[in-house]
């Protein structure tokens, strides 16, 4: 009986830890995929307000394809997925700020 409840005890330690480890690692991974979409994201917009800024881009939505064909972007790439950005994707201007949206292939 004795010998039972150690294996018992053993085995509810190790799902415990498992579980923890899991959730936490999710939770790292999560956290760390989200920034680096923001970085994307964050050089795709100030590339489009140096573009309106300069006048060259004349609309307040600018198109990753306009940014592309005005060379101020190279084909940019999601980093998490590793899939390009559709080139219909775009900046636009909201709520006294620039917003990107992100139009799904």
């Amino acid at each position: 009986m004795n010998k039972i409840n150690k294996y018992s005890i053993t085995a509810s330690i190790i799902i415990i830890s498992g579980l923890l480890i899991g959730v936490t690692s999710y939770k790292v991974i999560k956290k760390h995929n989200d920034k680096l979409i923001l970085v994307e994201e964050k050089y795709i917009i100030e590339m489009a307000e140096k573009c309106i800024n300069e006048d060259k881009c004349k609309s307040d939505k600018v198109t990753l394809k306009e940014l592309q064909a005005l060379n101020y972007i190279k084909k940019e790439v999601n980093p998490v997925t590793k899939e390009y950005y559709n080139e219909e994707s775009f900046v636009t201007y909201e709520n006294n700020e620039y917003v990107f949206k992100n139009i799904p292939n």
